[in-house]
């Protein structure tokens, strides 16, 4: 979950609402790849997720990497909730998985270098204190209870506003993790194109990384848990977004979208105030009930923009939000597959022509059935392993057309981040598909044997 946004004055006119957006317009020379993913901790012992506090622990571990690798701490409340190095920073997920978001890197091997930094810091840490990290896109067998609320303020607001909207939300919340990765454009009309081409293919991009079969300790007749309770958690700021394909699309009518999902709360000093199912259109006219006759800022703009989430989100970015958590090779993965199809115009038309006869119904429906079936999924003839195919050679192609160097020059380009969705791709068969497989042969039902075999 995003942090506090800062910066912003004063809103005086609506026109800086999309002018926010835009100002994140960029030259192709300056684009760059933020990468984000979560992952879930627990005790090796007990296979119990991480408390907050204690010997071991969240706030251990948190410690343990401001003290021996070098990252500042960042508290709320007086506890410490996250830290900070450069332009990275880790943060908690409300049942308490830990998050990194990356910095801004200019090609996928920095971004797998950052990866793999990072992974190696915690394990590091945990060795000391008897826990692990897993990639997995929902808990296999903890349930609700088993995972306590993290102490951040907005957590706090959040749970008690899921349960009163949809079914899923705090199901979200404490036991879902992602893969997720942040892009640039360069005009709102490559905005435009970017986002149509992304929310289109989320679907690919959930059914390749389908890795959340298992929920309280068995199947749960799903490839991707986590797409499905994302099916469920609050219709007013979840889901495909089909106003994306209209004409007139743009950062105006994203503003509009924005300012018509019920809000969460306001920022001030420190601390998050209850604005719960209130109108941020009322807070520009000074009517807010939760601050009577205060108009907001440009961060709190800001801060309420990180309160949607479809499948595809634009900031002065945009978010490819459809993965589920993952394991630690395939995390440097899904950036390459969006830079690749994104980075290059090439690529990017052949991306658009590859999905822009999809209505509005085909679109809903593939992310359905990558949620049930992963890459067998199939929806008015369009095959999810078919589209697949043709979206990872695409951005096969953009990658080799980037023509990134690493290794000091020795490997040409970033198209080996490919190669687990390549595998994918030639057998049909997901991480979900091995896991449930293990499940029904080895494991003999055990869903637990999963630690063992597949934590960083």
């Amino acid at each position: 979950m995003s942090i506090p946004q800062s910066g912003g004055g004063p809103i005086e006119h609506h026109d800086q609402l999309a002018a926010y957006m835009a100002s994140g317009c960029k030259p192709k020379a300056d684009w760059r790849i933020g990468t984000e993913h979560e992952k879930f901790g627990y005790c090796i012992d007990t296979l119990k997720p991480l408390p907050f506090a204690g010997a071991r622990s969240i706030e251990a571990i948190l410690g343990g990497l401001r003290d021996k690798h070098g990252w500042s701490e960042l508290r709320e409340g007086g506890k410490l909730t996250g830290l900070e190095k450069g332009l990275c920073n880790i943060s908690l997920e409300p049942g308490g998985a830990l998050e990194l978001a990356g910095a801004p890197l200019e090609t996928i091997h920095e971004t797998c270098d950052e990866v793999n930094q990072h992974l190696a810091e915690v394990k590091d840490v945990c060795e000391h204190l008897g826990a692990g990290f897993i990639g997995l896109g929902a808990a296999p067998h903890w349930t609700h209870e088993d995972m306590p609320l993290m102490p951040k303020g907005r957590y706090k607001l959040m749970d008690a506003y899921m349960g009163r909207v949809g079914t899923m939300g705090r199901s979200m919340m404490r036991r879902t993790c992602t893969v997720q990765v942040n892009l640039d454009f360069s005009s709102e009309a490559d905005m435009v194109q970017k986002m149509r081409v992304a929310i289109a293919l989320q679907p690919v991009a959930a059914a390749l990384f389908a890795n959340s079969p298992f929920f309280e300790g068995k199947l749960n007749g799903h490839k991707s848990w986590r797409s499905r309770i994302w099916r469920d958690l609050d219709a007013s700021r979840t889901g495909m977004v089909p106003f994306v394909f209209e004409d007139g699309f743009g950062f105006e009518r994203w503003v509009q979208y924005i300012l018509d999902v019920p809000m969460y709360f306001v920022y001030r000093d420190g601390k998050y105030i209850d604005a719960l199912g209130m109108s941020f259109r009322d807070f520009l006219k000074g009517e807010l009930p939760a601050l009577p006759g205060e108009t907001p800022t440009l961060s709190d703009w800001a801060d309420h923009m990180t309160t949607a989430f479809p499948e595809a989100r634009v900031k002065k970015f945009i978010e490819m939000r459809g993965a589920d958590g993952n394991q630690w090779r395939r995390l440097c993965a899904l950036p390459a597959f969006w830079v690749g199809l994104m980075y290059d115009q090439t690529a990017l038309d052949a991306a658009r022509d590859l999905v822009k006869g999809f209505d509005a119904e085909t679109r809903e429906g593939l992310r359905v059935a990558a949620s049930v079936d992963g890459l067998q999924g199939e929806v008015n003839g369009v095959k999810l392993h078919d589209l697949a195919r043709e979206a990872v050679a695409i951005s096969h192609g953009g990658l080799v057309a980037r023509a990134r160097p690493g290794a000091g020059g020795m490997i040409p380009d970033e198209t080996h981040f490919l190669n687990a969705l390549q595998e994918s791709v030639e057998t049909g068969k997901t991480p979900a598909d091995e896991l449930i497989e293990h499940y029904n042969s080895d494991w003999n039902g055990d869903v637990t044997k999963v630690f063992e075999a597949y934590s960083y």
